[in-house]
This record gives C-alpha cells, structure tokens and sequence, in this order.
C-alpha cells in the first residue's frame, strides 16, 4: 500500500510569517507611519520578522509572560505584559481554588522575568505606543491569555488600534478575541485543534540570540537585510 505523507500547513516560524503577511487585511497597513508590529518574544518573532518585512514596517517585542500553576507550570493560569497588564483564565482559577497571594506570588515572580527580558530584547526602553496601530504576533494561539495579556496593555497604553495576527489558533480563541482587539488575522482558523506545534515541520525552540539577531537585523535598511 503506498504511504502517503502530509506535511504540515507551515515549514517553520518564517514560512508562518510569510503567508500571514500575505493576508489582505494585514496588506492593507503595508508602508503606513503609524503601525508598529510587535513580536511576542521568543516563538512570535521570527514570524513577526517577516510580517514587518512584508509589509515594510518596523519591528519591536512585546513581552508576555505566561502565569503557570504551581506544581503545574505547563498550565496557564493567566498572562502578564508589558505595562502590567494582568489577564486570569478564571475557570483555572476556580476549578484548581487558586487564592489572591498564590497568583500574586507567581505575578511577581513572572514580572520580575519580564523585566529581565526587556532588558536583553530592548536594554529596558519603553516604547511610545500612544496612537499607534499595533500589530500583536505570535506563532500561534492556544487559550489565547498571552495575546489577551498584550491586548490589555496595548489599550492601557493609548494605542490607536490593536490588531492580532496569528498563523493559527483555535476558532473559538480568535472570536474571544476579536471581542476585545479592533482586528484578529488568523491563516489558519479550526474548530478542532490540537498543540500549535502540530502544525509546523520544524517548531524548536527559539533561543534570546535569535531574538536579539532578529531585531538587529529588522533595524538595518532593507538593503542590507
């Protein structure tokens, strides 16, 4: 019997990145001065690298840290971002009797590695989103409380729109939220899902290096890329 072999909807992160910048909705902000795509470090920003250099944009980060379970860290309690922007899935929180100092603790614990962050990604500056459309990237979505984090913090800040661009993610999370973003590209929008991995040939881990390497590289002018 003759296999037949499938490959997944994505080579990897740039391949992502390519084909989610080809979307029509994320054409229409190409060359504009008052967009700025910002990257969810590590996963989502070899794909925002390419969505900024598509659409001829710059390219920042925008740091979230994921609030794990203690015990259970895999599992994601809630989001912090950058600007202290705090986002708890609230069944967890309920299910597994989760009280105000234990999420507390592990907040704290999580900004602290956020700042850290920002430090190695950005030497700690701030970035002026006021007015500013913001184009928020991962790699993809799952419950979506990361990207939900970013959204908050992006509204906190004044941003003049707040658009998420993801190359896949469950159905439901993007209709969650296109509730609270002024505009969610998915490539790759299910109803049944599986790990965000399943759907990449080559999904390794992205280290700081590269992060650092990407954004070094998006700075340069685009002859020199």
């Amino acid at each position: 019997m003759r296999r037949i072999l499938r490959t997944a909807p994505f080579r990897d992160r740039h391949d992502a990145g390519r084909k989610l910048a080809a979307k029509n909705e994320l054409q229409a902000y190409a060359g504009r001065d008052d967009v700025l795509v910002l990257a969810l470090p590590r996963g989502g920003v070899p794909v925002g690298y390419e969505v900024a250099r598509a659409l001829d944009l710059p390219l920042n980060v925008f740091v979230v840290r994921k609030l794990g379970v203690p015990g259970h860290e895999e599992l994601a309690m809630g989001a912090i971002a950058s600007g202290g922007s705090l986002v708890l899935e609230e069944e967890v929180v309920r299910k597994l009797q989760l009280d105000e100092q234990t999420i507390a603790a592990v907040a704290a614990r999580e900004q602290r590695e956020l700042e850290e962050r920002e430090r190695l990604y950005r030497d700690g500056s701030t970035v002026d989103l006021e007015g500013v459309a913001g184009i928020l990237v991962d790699d993809g979505l799952a419950t979506g409380s990361s990207m939900r984090a970013a959204v908050g913090a992006l509204r906190s800040r004044n941003a003049g729109e707040v658009i998420v661009a993801v190359p896949v993610a469950p159905a439901e999370t993007c209709r969650l939220l296109a509730r609270e973003a002024d505009l969610v590209v998915c490539a790759l929008s299910l109803e049944s899902f599986g790990a965000v991995g399943l759907y990449y040939d080559q999904f390794g881990q992205t280290s700081d290096q590269e992060v650092v390497d990407l954004l070094e590289r998006a700075r340069r002018p685009a002859a020199d890329s």
